[in-house]
């Protein structure tokens, strides 16, 4: 049983007979005879009681032509959903933890707006584990810090972070090569971009950490740092999330570490109306951004 078996059927049963159906078909009359004779051999029941040149519809008729609607219309969305480029269905988008705090809210909020046909599903983790969710196939798109590889993914920019050392309101200056280095740090897991510049940070200045936390939140990170038991290398947005804020003290780094970009990847070749949508909502949000520091600057 195909779908041209059932649009036959549903012809022959909606147009009263092998003629008309026939003709609206533009088949020859002995076709549809023929696929609806293999029909009913396939399903194993009459489909028809005929009398003579007429056909009657059958109990087993009546439910298979009840099924026969369903799936050809069903069969026409999925052909139209293909075809349409309008946003639509399950999206599963992947997101750092500070990415999701503190950039997804207003972001995913306008996206509800714009698509509220569209079904968004979220899940955090650091960058390689997004990474491998892409390709095992469980997310379709996810927002990471660079580096990440170009071979696998398409990408498209989405933020620009500065990244800060925090440490306890009352620590000393954090600038020196050699100076006042913290010995503890407090980091994420393995994978976490930022854990990975922090402890190149410390490299390039011949020092490694003597002990490192690692947790699994920025709160906790935070708060952590606010009782003085290490320093934490962060995206300096997440602060404005950060009700104590008065109790951290910020030592800015040099303009060659201070940046990260986070970016939107996707499996390549693997594009969707979905994640174009939230491309076009990523680079409004960036023009924003750059106007307003640019009045900033000129003000």
């Amino acid at each position: 049983m195909d779908l041209s078996d059932l649009r036959i059927f549903v012809a022959v049963v909606r147009e009263g007979g092998v003629t008309r159906a026939a003709e609206r078909l533009h088949r020859v009359q002995s076709n549809v005879t023929t696929r609806i004779r293999q029909l009913e051999e396939d399903l194993g029941v009459a489909l028809f009681i005929r009398e003579g040149k007429r056909l009657h519809l059958a109990p087993q008729g009546q439910v298979l032509f009840g099924y026969a609607n369903r799936l050809l219309a069903l069969a026409d969305e999925a052909r139209d959903a293909l075809q349409d480029a309008k946003p639509r269905g399950t999206f599963r988008l992947g997101a750092m933890e500070s990415t999701a705090a503190v950039r997804l809210p207003g972001l995913l909020s306008e996206y509800h707006r714009r698509h509220p046909g569209v079904v968004l599903e979220l899940r955090t983790g650091n960058p390689q584990v997004l990474a491998s969710a892409i390709l095992a196939g469980d997310l379709d798109a996810a927002l990471v810090a660079e580096p990440i590889a170009d071979e696998p993914f398409e990408k498209a920019p989405a933020f620009a972070e500065e990244l800060v050392i925090i440490a306890a309101v009352d620590h000393p200056p954090i600038v020196k090569r050699g100076s006042n280095l913290p010995g503890t740090i407090i980091v994420f897991e393995h994978g976490c971009p930022h854990r990975k510049r922090l402890e190149d940070w410390y490299a390039r200045r011949n020092e490694m950490p003597e002990r490192m936390i690692e947790l699994a939140s920025y709160h906790a990170m935070l708060g952590c740092v606010v009782a003085g038991m290490g320093v934490a290398l962060i995206p300096k947005s997440v602060l404005t999330t950060f009700p104590d804020r008065r109790l951290l003290s910020v030592h800015p780094l040099g303009r060659t570490e201070n940046r990260a970009w986070t970016v939107l990847i996707w499996r390549r070749g693997a594009g969707s109306a979905n994640i174009q949508a939230l491309k076009e909502i990523l680079q409004k949000s960036r023009l924003a951004s750059h106007r307003a520091a640019t009045t900033a600057t000129a003000l």
